[in-house]
């Protein structure tokens, strides 16, 4: 009772900072001497490089903290007032950035684009999380990711959803994670960050949109637990797979589950695999038959998928600036469009050759086609996985945490009355 008190006068308050900061912003900077209006500034200002190492220093402390407090000490209150401190601190103070979840776009930048400098920082936030679900499970997103932290205090009066619906919108992330890839390869844009539903929270200069969005999220989230982490973090998706192999991962009872059936409905995320009845058992060779043909279907969907986003490759092209810029001039010397925007006009006062333009324009689509076949076979590829997955029986004795999708909140052990 004491925790839910203090989650919904924090949730308050974070609501009512979010409209106060909106507020601000509505009206501009006077202006007294020129018609020059202040930019508002979209990204927080660069630290020493002293200060990013002790930003890394920090996440991997409290990657420590918390997942001692899951493993060893199974508290939940731990977990909660740890959580409190990485909003504070990774949220409003570091302004959410650098975070783990954007940093997969500046990994996957370097991987692809030789020129592009990224800092050793950016690398450490990337794989650190991983090591550390690789070894304990899913800790970072238990209190540590910012972007939880602030949805965790609003899980208020969870209801949980249909496993059906779970499935489903659990194949956005990965939609997300490829066109977060294949923007970032081919140097378009940073989707992820751009489109960051808290960080305008956590920056005080958000738009009304950014904070409508991040709004909407977190009431829901007061129903729906966790609905960006579930539903569209990408890189949750690399979580899940690295905490399918973690060894020490949380476990609901400290020794042999007794079946008390008390921790059945604690999980607010529907991370815990229930036993399985003996009467649904099905029949062998039903399931070897149905897995078959869903591993024969894979391959053909991998081909569809493939092919269907190579269809698309030139829409997802024009997010480009340099194709979105080079498509506008075309229209504009066919008389197609009546009003020149400022890219044109700019462009037009350089003296630039428009052939070049096209060129490299060309060249862009191009790899938007060969990155089209990626992504659609990527995503056929998750389809067939999902159909087999699904085909596929597990009996199950005892209640245990589905370590893919679990975030060892450790909300399930307090309900567990088996104790070490």
């Amino acid at each position: 009772m004491k925790n839910y008190l203090v989650k919904l006068i924090l949730a308050l308050i974070l609501f009512i900072q979010a409209f106060n900061l909106y507020a601000v912003q509505r009206f501009p900077k006077p202006e007294f001497e020129t018609k020059y209006s202040q930019p508002t500034m979209q990204t927080p200002c660069p630290r020493s490089v002293y200060m990013e190492y002790f930003d890394v220093a920090v996440l991997v402390a409290s990657l420590s903290l918390i997942t001692w407090l899951i493993l060893k000490k199974r508290s939940r209150q731990g977990v909660f007032w740890t959580t409190i401190f990485s909003l504070l601190y990774f949220g409003f103070y570091r302004k959410g950035c650098i975070c783990a979840v954007g940093s997969l776009q500046n990994v996957t930048m370097a991987l692809f684009n030789p020129d592009y400098y990224i800092p050793i920082t950016a690398i450490a936030f990337f794989i650190i999380p991983l090591v550390f679900t690789m070894f304990y499970g899913r800790t970072f997103c238990a209190g540590i990711c910012p972007l939880g932290a602030i949805q965790d205090i609003f899980v208020l009066r969870p209801m949980p959803l249909k496993q059906w619906v779970q499935t489903i919108l659990g194949l956005i992330p990965y939609i997300y994670l490829g066109l977060a890839v294949l923007y970032a390869a081919t140097g378009t844009d940073f989707i992820v960050c751009r489109y960051d539903p808290f960080v305008g929270i956590f920056r005080h200069n958000g738009t009304f949109m950014m904070f409508a969005i991040g709004g909407v999220l977190l009431l829901i989230g007061v129903f729906v637990a966790r609905p960006y982490c579930r539903f569209l973090c990408p890189y949750g998706v690399l979580l899940n797979f690295v905490s399918r192999v973690s060894k020490n991962h949380l476990s609901i009872a400290p020794g042999k589950c007794i079946e008390c059936r008390l921790c059945e409905n604690s999980c607010p995320f529907g991370a815990i695999n229930k036993p399985t009845p003996t009467r649904n058992v099905e029949k062998r060779n039903v399931m070897v038959k149905r897995f078959a043909i869903y591993f024969v279907i894979t391959p053909l969907l991998i081909l569809l998928g493939g092919w269907t986003g190579s269809r698309f490759h030139e829409n997802l092209a024009k997010v480009h600036p340099k194709v979105r810029l080079a498509n506008e001039l075309l229209l504009a010397n066919n008389n197609k469009i009546s009003s020149l925007s400022m890219e044109i006009s700019t462009f037009k006062s350089m003296g630039k050759p428009l052939d070049k333009l096209y060129a490299e324009a060309n060249i862009i689509i191009d790899k938007f086609y060969i990155g089209g076949w990626i992504l659609g076979g990527f995503l056929g590829l998750v389809f067939g996985l999902t159909l087999v997955n699904l085909s596929v029986f597990q009996y199950r004795t005892d209640y245990t945490t589905n370590k893919g999708t679990c975030f060892s909140c450790a909300r399930c052990v307090d309900f567990c009355p088996v104790k070490k």
